[in-house]
Parts: structure tokens; sequence; C-alpha cells
């Protein structure tokens, strides 16, 4: 074993930060034996010096993180501070001083993925995240490394926590929308600011570094199709259970029939009970993989949490730390393909929709005529009576498989008719 330590530099000692500051200094006899020398913490970086951070020497707090990125002697630095600046400053600079990357900044890596990667290639260093999707849940390297001589379709995944938990609840308990995510906030699920979450652009972030690497294509943050679940209703979940499925907040990813474009897309959508993702509760996430050789995958755990993240980060570090030793280089970038992202209204879905209708004849026949002129099969019909209304009743209609758009614009057509007193909800059906 070589004796002279690696040294890594620490960029952010938060919930995620402090963890893996305490893993190496705990499992420090361990990681070298895996690794093949020492690792030093060598320095970190911090907002606040004065707070106090038990098992981190405080000769080692700075509030400098730009020297500490740019110091010469550092092998490997850690980024855990998230959002875009000043960490895309930090990790460049790394990159320039001849150090690898370790990051967890999925926000990051979903706007900016490809410059860091060319960055990392031009200085010959690693750039390694598999914290930034799903946390301890192995994904980025399977789908990077060990699918990487199949051809993967699609990409199915419940990979928010906070917002599984909200909709697990609702389901659970009856509870509406606004209940569930105070729970989820009185039990730190949910942040003080929600938004990220409930508003799907964390998931949204996480599929567009799904997508990147499951199809060689680069896959921007702007790319990817969004809805969070403010919208989601009880009736919603009710109308779910009737259909034998559950509503959950979906990441979907996946390659057009024809192979020459890709989508990426986050909203709620209804799932069948059978299948597998519809078993995941609480605050867990789970990711579906289907491939032409491996068939269907599935990955499931932990997927936030300052354990679960720090448990990922340290496996890169490793990775990482042994690269450094043996000379050589993880996989950079691979996105040869460059196949277009295509809009979501040329996504083939199909729908489910909500409809409060006159009770009158000749209802359904104007409703069914819509869908025709716009090109959608309906699948299947349910009409019940508005309890204490005489002259109301709720139409439920779900469609076969169309394309987004012509879906959507059978709704703004149905909100026309005299007849359709609201459309109550809508919500995508998948996993069929």
């Amino acid at each position: 074993m070589r004796t002279r330590p690696l040294k890594v530099a620490l960029l952010g000692c938060g919930v995620v930060g402090s963890e893996v500051a305490r893993i190496m200094t705990t499992h420090a006899e361990d990681l070298a034996q895996r690794i093949g020398a020492p690792v030093e913490l060598a320095g970190v970086a911090v907002r606040r010096p004065d707070r106090v951070r038990a098992g981190i020497d405080p000769a080692l707090i700075t509030t400098d993180a730009a020297a500490l990125a740019a110091r010469e002697d550092i092998d490997v630095a850690v980024e855990v501070i998230g959002g875009l600046e000043p960490a895309r400053a930090l990790i460049t600079s790394a990159f320039e001083h001849g150090a690898s990357v370790v990051t967890a900044n999925k926000a990051l890596l979903a706007e900016d993925g490809s410059t860091l990667h060319e960055a990392a290639e031009k200085h010959g260093v690693d750039l390694f995240y598999e914290a930034a999707v799903a946390a301890a849940i192995p994904l980025v390297r399977p789908l990077r490394e060990s699918l990487a001589g199949d051809k993967v379709n699609r990409v199915l995944g419940i990979v928010n926590g906070t917002t599984n938990f909200i909709l697990d609840r609702m389901e659970s308990t009856g509870a509406g929308y606004s209940e569930a995510l105070d729970e989820a906030t009185a039990l730190g699920y949910a942040e003080a600011d929600p938004t990220a979450d409930v508003e799907g652009f964390d998931a949204a972030a996480k599929a567009a570094i799904l997508a990147g690497i499951a199809f060689h294509t680069r896959v921007r943050l702007d790319d990817v199709h969004r809805e969070g679940l403010t919208d989601v209703t009880a009736a919603d979940i009710a109308s779910a259970k009737r259909m034998g499925c559950t509503v959950k907040l979906l990441a979907i990813c996946e390659r057009a029939e024809d192979g020459r474009s890709v989508t990426a897309r986050v909203h709620p959508a209804m799932i069948p009970l059978s299948h597998p993702l519809a078993s995941v509760r609480e605050a867990y996430n789970a990711v579906f993989v289907e491939s032409e050789a491996a068939g269907q995958l599935m990955f499931y755990g932990p997927g936030a949490g300052g354990s679960p993240t720090a448990s990922a980060v340290l496996g890169d570090l490793v990775a990482a730390c042994r690269n450094k030793l043996s000379g050589g280089k993880g996989p950079g970038e691979s996105a040869y393909a460059q196949l277009p992202v295509s809009p979501m209204g040329e996504v083939v879905t199909r729908y489910h929709i909500s409809l409060d209708v006159a009770d009158k004849p000749g209802v359904l026949a104007q409703v069914a005529t819509v869908f025709a002129e716009h090109g959608v099969s309906i699948d299947t019909v349910r009409q019940k009576g508005k309890e204490g209304a005489h002259d109301g009743a709720w139409l439920v209609v779900v469609t076969h498989r169309a394309p987004d758009a012509a879906l959507s614009a059978t709704v703004e057509a149905l909100r026309g008719l005299d007849t359709v007193r609201g459309v109550a909800s809508i919500m995508r059906v998948e996993g069929e």
C-alpha cells in the first residue's frame, strides 16, 4: 500500500458533507485498504465557520472555497454545496488544478453537465455523480457501465421521496394534498419551501441526467417537460383506485418507437397496482429500466438523506482515488448518439379525464364526437350522478394511446361544449 495519502477537499459541510467527513474519519482504515492508499481530508469549505462540527478538526475549516478548490495538492474535490454558483466555478477550478471531482449537484449537471464533462476530459480527470440522482441507489454506474453494451429503451422512476410520501399519505389516509404536505414537513421530508419537490423541478433535473446517460444524448433541464403534483386531488386518488391504479409522480425517459428521438418528462400519472413501482411507499425511490437484452430491471432504496447520499459520494470517492493511483480514468460523457429531444406533444400516452357534465340525453354522444374529431380513441367510459344534484353527472373517460398534443386539443375542445360544465381532472396513465 502506498503510504503517501491522497488528499480530499470537501466543498460544503451541511447534512451530506458532514456525513461524508464522518465516514472518512471513522472508516479511514477500511477506505485505505479498499483504495490502496490512505485518504486525508485536507480542507473543508463552509459558509459559517463558527458552527460546531463534531469530528472535524477546526484547523481544516475555511471560508475560502475558491482557494481550497485551487490547491495543487488536492487529488479529489467533493462538491456538496449545491446550486449553480459558486459550485460551477469551484468544480471547474478543481479540474484546472488536476483534481477529480465527485458531486451530488443534480441541478448543475442537468443545466450544464456537458460543459463539465468537457472540462474533465480536457484536464484528464474524473467527474463522478452517483449521488446526484437517487442517493444510495446504484443507478448512474449501472446505466453508464453495466448496461453500456445494451440498448435502453425506457427509464421510468420515482425519484423524489417528498412527493412519493405525499401521494402515499393521500392514498393511505384519504388526506388532501395540503394535509399530506403538512405531515411531510413536520416529519422533515419536505423543506420549508417545498417548491423544488412538489412542482417537479428536482425530479426533472434527475430525469435530464438519466436520459442523457441512458440514450447517449445530451439532455438539458429545459428539454424535460415538467408538471408538479399540487393539482392532484383526493378525487384523483379515488378514481385511480377504482381503475386498479395508484398515483405517482414519475420521471419518464424513453426512446421513440422508431429510435430516432427521445423524450424526457415529469408529471403525476396513474399506474396499475400490478406494476412494481406501485408498491413503492413512504419516501422511498425506485427506478424501472427497460432494455433490449437485459429486459426489465428495478433499482430501489432510500433516495435522499445525509447517510444514503454520503454512501454514494464515498463510493465515487473510492473510484476516483483508485483511478488517481492507477493513472486510469473512469468513463466520461457518452453522448455519441445526439438524438433530438422531442416535445411533449409528440409523446404517445393515455389520458384519464373526469368531466362535470349536464345529466341529459346526448351528452355522451357529444363528448365521443369531440374525441373522434381529434383522432383519439376511447377505451372506457363511466358515468355517475352527482350527489345532491338533479341535473349534473360525472363522466370519466379513459383513452387509448394517442399523441399528447391530440389529447390536449381534445380536452380544450371539451371545455368549449355547452354540456361540459368543467374538466375536473386530467391525468396520464402509464406503466401498462
